[in-house]
């Protein structure tokens, strides 16, 4: 048996026995079970992290009477349509859980067939479509899991997914972006997964944003190469030559706005759903910041007033309370309804009223507001205090009673279709939403510990 003293940097410390043939994961469930803390990082007294898992002790150098510092890290949610991901940046392996009564692999919540290469190499990001995820590691590489048609499988372009230092997501493809600022898509080619047909145009890329069915990258020179659906904002052909000097790009779900260097607008796309800003176009000047939803945007502008455009009854008209959007500092959007955070902490909302759209039942409750998340059809407010607001359809995370008493000192909140979950400071995890999804019977194979 090996005699290995554990402590964390407040000082608490515990000797541990452990099997010389036990492996780094079995070390590190050990402190978590005595420290009860998951996310555990074993750190030895040179400063070398035991990042993976699947060592023998004696392999990671590990003899009797070491001494090793444990440190606690927060752990991250990312999220499909119907499933969680919880995660945390350099550690290994990756909790899956979501409804197990409709198809689960196709939502990402099996994780079972790649947890061995997640727990060989520590996670960096991971992203998620509609129904997959993917995993960037820390040697550069991807592991995906889910639907394959929707970038689960990443088989026939794993060879090129090399020193990849982004990835992201439509709702049914994946695009990566490499250390030599090249570009890799896979999933459904309706979707963006396909983008032979720019692929010469995919050099010097600094940044991709993703609507539902398209792909925006901006490159090094400020200019904008698109593809995906053409109706959708894959084809920016008729705007070709407004997309310069482009200083960030912002999606809804079905059109793009990029915000130029002037503070002027460009916008493409269905023309419904916000591709036209033509209406409002004299308006759009010292743009700060844009936020989508399905069908509208708004723009925060340098005064912190705000400019919608889209369809009016999903939030692309703010006329009844335009005199309310002052000093406003961020936006966050359901499908069909938009919430401003204001400078002094309290929320605005507008667009359709049973999609937060109305949030006159709790007004009084939202001061202090920090962030805000957002299912379809709900939003999330995370106060000062570390506690939680919600609004909107009670069926998708809308009401949080049943959890509010333990909605206290939030770090994080993720959402999926229908499904809040908050990741809490002490790493715990809390959910509410929709009563068809039964979170908690996630896979089994995975030993990470909430």
């Amino acid at each position: 048996m090996l005699q290995v003293d554990v402590a964390l940097p407040s000082g608490k410390r515990k000797r541990l026995s452990i099997a010389q043939s036990s492996k780094v994961e079995d070390l590190r469930i050990l402190a978590q079970d005595f420290f009860g803390k998951g996310f555990l990082r074993l750190v030895t007294a040179s400063g070398q992290a035991l990042s993976d898992l699947t060592k023998s002790l004696e392999s990671a150098g590990l003899q009797d009477g070491d001494h090793l510092t444990v440190i606690a890290q927060l752990p991250k949610l990312s999220a499909t349509k119907k499933v969680f991901a919880l995660w945390c940046p350099g550690d290994n392996g990756i909790l899956t859980w979501g409804d197990p009564d409709r198809a689960r692999d196709d939502w990402g919540a099996d994780s079972s067939a790649v947890q061995e290469k997640l727990k060989s190499v520590p996670v960096q990001q991971v992203q998620a479509t509609f129904c997959a995820f993917a995993a960037i590691l820390a040697d550069g590489s991807v592991v995906t899991w889910g639907d394959p048609v929707c970038g689960g499988d990443s088989s026939e372009v794993q060879h090129q997914l090399r020193n990849v230092q982004q990835v992201h997501a439509t709702a049914d493809a994946f695009a990566a972006i490499l250390a030599d600022e090249s570009v890799v898509a896979w999933g459904h080619p309706g979707y963006g997964g396909d983008a032979a047909g720019v692929q010469g145009q995919l050099r010097n890329v600094r940044q991709i944003v993703a609507a539902a069915t398209a792909f925006a990258a901006i490159l090094a020179d400020s200019s904008v190469v698109t593809w995906g659906d053409p109706d959708d904002g894959g084809d920016s052909s008729e705007i070709h030559d407004q997309l310069r000097r482009v200083k960030q790009v912002q999606a809804a779900w079905f059109a793009f706005a990029a915000i130029l260097e002037d503070g002027s607008v460009v916008t493409w796309g269905r023309p419904e759903c916000g591709g036209d800003s033509s209406r409002v176009q004299h308006q759009l000047r010292s743009v700060r910041q844009i936020q989508g939803g399905q069908s509208a945007f708004a723009a925060i502008l340098s005064d912190g007033s705000v400019v919608t455009w889209g369809n009016p009854h999903e939030g692309g008209d703010s006329s009844e309370v335009r005199d309310q959007l002052r000093s406003v500092q961020e936006i966050g959007a359901t499908d069909s309804a938009f919430a401003a955070i204001l400078g002094d902490g309290s929320v605005v909302t507008w667009g359709n009223p049973r999609h937060g759209g109305d949030s006159s039942a709790v007004r009084n409750q939202l001061r202090s507001v920090q962030k805000i998340q957002s299912t379809w059809h709900a939003f999330a407010a995370v106060l000062a205090d570390g506690s939680v607001v919600t609004w909107g359809d009670p069926d998708f995370g809308g009401d949080s009673s049943q959890v509010q008493e333990q909605l206290k000192n939030v770090h994080q909140i993720q959402a999926t279709e229908s499904k809040f979950a908050a990741i809490l400071f002490d790493g715990s995890v809390v959910s509410w939403g929709s009563v068809d999804e039964h979170l908690f019977e996630y896979n089994s194979d995975s030993d990470l510990e909430l």
